[in-house]
């Protein structure tokens, strides 16, 4: 099916985290190899990996110095390859991440383009003349905070980075960086993966003219904790010329058959549009934003977030998911009591969204964020940023398979986060003895999802949604599933619903009875109205 990506289900994993088979205390690529079995059985459809080739991992891998080659942390080309096999075999697709818009500041082409303005790769970076005070040469600011520009003594010029000052940024203007860089995707092509989660897609390029950016339209109560988000990032990132570039990504891929593709669009403002223009016909497959991915959770906010982007009749198609690497898990995010019956009901609510759904490895399990301590961090807007951001550590802390199991059954040795007592509670082997367990029902929708053409290619109608209270139908040639919700952790009665037994699909915390359905805390219900 060439358009299979539209029915699949992603699940992300975090090699560093997932399962360490060398002792080092980093998980590896035939960690991954080793729990194949738990990731078919889950019910997913494709697998996404964060990066593991060679990197200083000042960024833990999104700084790479080495796009054609594994770095021995996670293992060797050969452990790729099997790896790549057994997803295969397993009927299982692998999409890898490809980080494109900067490299490290230890690749080759970096310490080239530094040396001076003469050098062979001089361009293949974004340079430009201090001020005549010494100042970077606009605005711009980083991601992670501070200055965009870094002064390289060497050379002497600011080159621009949008993260860390160790990931300077390609300069995209230069046809030799794009061909380059397309050589290293078509590398994987060959290889045979099965699609790209692009990093910052929106980043790639930058206004020539370096004009300043404005001031973001958004109104803050106090100033917020990093100022990046003061700013309307119009000239440093979304510039026209990204489309451009994704058309010849889209082309090469459409020159393997069966390939996708999955944006990051990092955008305070106008991540849907951005959305919407990325993933037309000729451009990228899918694209995600953090819209979903932030701290509103609520029916109205989720109805109009598809609604902005399904509504002027877009085809383009989005990629939803409520946590990954980036953000702070989303059972802690949404609900202080951190409740498994909420970790049913978020999964009740992405796996039958409109789109392709996107799971972050922990979260089939109901995991937490974890705690940490300032001592041990290792994200650096984390540690730039404590204690008011805690960065992204506590959402990447190793996968948890044995409560009984030094560090839970990751590593036999001191793990690279810790494994703390909490997490442990939520270990794999206690999820697979409890029929009522969080990781039972992931299996149980997505098994459903599968089934069901209208919850993996049907429309999507939502219906006299209220702040707390979710309904949809989704439809697709005579199949017709409805959707309740309750969002709340307070009971609610909706009137006039009557449903029959055996028209319900799946259900958690609900009652039927005389034409009303009783929702109780965060209970939800799925029936069929088949025609």
């Amino acid at each position: 099916m060439s358009d299979w990506w539209k029915q699949a289900v992603i699940y992300q994993i975090y090699p560093r985290s997932y399962l360490d088979t060398t002792g080092n205390g980093i998980g590896d690529l035939k960690g991954i190899i080793k729990k194949i079995n738990y990731i078919s059985d889950l019910g997913v459809d494709a697998i996404w990996l964060s990066p593991f080739f060679v990197s200083p991992m000042k960024d833990m891998g999104y700084d790479v110095s080495n796009y054609n080659a594994i770095d021995p942390l996670f293992g060797t080309m050969e452990d790729f390859e099997e790896l790549l096999e057994v997803v295969h075999f397993n009927k299982l697709k692998l999409i890898i991440d490809q980080v494109l818009s900067h490299s490290s500041d230890q690749h080759e082409a970096f310490k080239n383009s530094k040396e001076s303005k003469e050098s062979e790769k001089s361009d293949w970076y974004v340079w430009a003349d201090a001020k005549e005070d010494g100042s970077p040469p606009n605005n711009w600011l980083s991601v992670f905070g501070g200055s965009a520009w870094e002064w390289e003594p060497l050379r002497g010029q600011y080159y621009l980075h949008n993260f860390l000052p160790s990931q300077p940024d390609f300069n995209f203007h230069n046809e030799e960086v794009q061909e380059f860089l397309l050589n290293s995707v078509k590398f994987w092509l060959e290889k045979g993966v099965d699609g790209f989660r692009l990093d910052t897609v929106n980043y790639y390029f930058h206004d020539q003219q370096l004009r300043d950016n404005p001031k973001s339209p958004k109104k803050f109560k106090r100033p917020p904790i990093n100022t990046y988000y003061l700013q309307d990032q119009v000239y440093s990132i979304n510039q026209l010329e990204n489309l451009e570039f994704l058309e010849k990504f889209r082309k090469l891929l459409d020159s393997y058959p069966l390939k996708t593709s999955v944006g990051e669009v990092g955008d305070s403002h106008r991540a849907i549009n951005i959305m919407k223009d990325y993933t037309q016909e000729s451009r990228l497959h899918m694209a995600y934003s953090f819209e979903l991915l932030g701290n509103q959770f609520s029916a109205s906010f989720i109805q109009r977030t598809l609604e902005e982007f399904y509504g002027d009749g877009s085809k383009g198609w989005p990629c939803w998911s409520f946590s990954n690497h980036d953000v702070k898990r989303h059972l802690s995010r949404w609900d202080i009591k951190e409740s498994q019956k909420f970790a049913k009901l978020t999964c009740a609510i992405l796996l039958t969204l409109k789109g392709t759904p996107c799971l972050y490895q922990g979260e089939e399990i109901g995991q937490t964020e974890t705690i940490l301590e300032f001592e041990e961090l290792t994200d650096p807007p984390g540690i730039r940023f404590w204690p008011e951001n805690k960065g992204r550590d506590g959402c990447r802390t190793p996968m948890t398979w044995n409560q009984d199991d030094m560090n839970a059954g990751f590593t036999q040795n001191l793990p690279w986060l810790p494994v703390k007592d909490k997490q442990k509670n939520n270990s794999v082997n206690l999820q697979e003895k409890d029929h009522e367990s969080v990781l039972n029902f992931y299996k149980e929708i997505l098994s459903l999802r599968k089934k069901r053409k209208d919850l993996n290619q049907g429309g999507i109608e939502f219906i006299d949604n209220k702040e707390d209270i979710l309904i949809y139908k989704r439809e697709y040639e005579g199949s017709k599933s409805v959707c309740i919700f309750n969002l709340n952790n307070e009971p609610c009665l909706i009137r006039d619903f009557e449903i029959n037994e055996d028209e319900i699909l799946i259900h958690s915390n609900v009652k039927c009875s005389d034409n009303q359905i009783e929702l109780n805390e965060y209970g939800f219900i799925i029936f069929s109205r088949d025609l």
